[in-house]
């Protein structure tokens, strides 16, 4: 086995008085972010989908494989063919795949089958996770904690959504085969996570939900 060459890693060093007002205002910031439905056709430069997805690509990985593959779809023709294709699975899903249980709780939210937001939102970005590469010679190469992975970078890209001032919504339509046959995708990727990116519409609104108490979901070991 070859050992990888180092490179000197060069922190930046704030003070405690520094690093306690950036993780404050990160946090109070980030927690303004919201899942938002009712999306603006208004166009977004390419640029910023591109920066986007370059700062989620920074996400560590298993054995740094980076095994992920983001599509951006803007094509009117593809959103359309996305939307059909989603809410025929949500449907069923609505329709009898679903328990009662997961029906009600999704009541809060008013969500159902239709996505009209597919065909809306300027951007879709369709994320694959790569099961494992291909080479060039047709043989397959191990990919490690994928679904870890691709988790990561997905709170990567979600946070750099927001951080540019755009919305998203995290939408995965179950079975999510689809989506590889309508962008010829290779047989090595799995979809993964379904996000429409762009502006919030005129007007638009978000259910009037709370997140848990900090003492409910963390807990000091000291």
């Amino acid at each position: 086995m070859t050992k990888s060459t180092y490179i000197r890693y060069e922190p930046v060093k704030y003070s405690i008085e520094e690093m306690l007002y950036r993780s404050f205002s990160f946090r109070q910031w980030l927690a303004t972010r919201r899942s938002v439905r009712d999306f603006s056709d208004e166009t977004v430069p390419e640029e910023i989908l591109e920066n986007i997805i370059r700062a989620a690509v920074t996400s560590p990985s298993g054995a740094n494989k980076q095994p992920w593959t983001f599509c951006v779809v803007s094509n009117p023709q593809l959103k359309k063919e996305i939307r059909i294709a989603a809410e025929k699975e949500e449907y069923e899903s609505y329709h009898g795949r679903m328990s009662e249980e997961w029906i009600n709780d999704l009541a809060v939210l008013g969500t159902d089958w239709h996505k009209p937001f597919l065909e809306t939102a300027p951007f879709l970005i369709v994320v694959f996770k790569r099961i494992y590469e291909l080479t060039n010679n047709s043989e397959k190469k191990s990919n490690y904690y994928v679904q870890e992975s691709v988790g990561i970078a997905c709170g990567l890209m979600i946070a750099a959504i927001h951080h540019a001032g755009l919305i998203t919504l995290t939408h995965t339509p179950s079975p999510m085969q689809f989506l590889s046959k309508i962008l010829h995708r290779p047989e090595n990727e799995r979809a993964f996570l379904l996000l429409p990116v762009g502006y919030p519409a005129v007007n638009a609104e978000v259910p009037n939900i709370a997140r848990k108490p900090f003492e409910e979901v963390c807990v000091w070991y000291k």
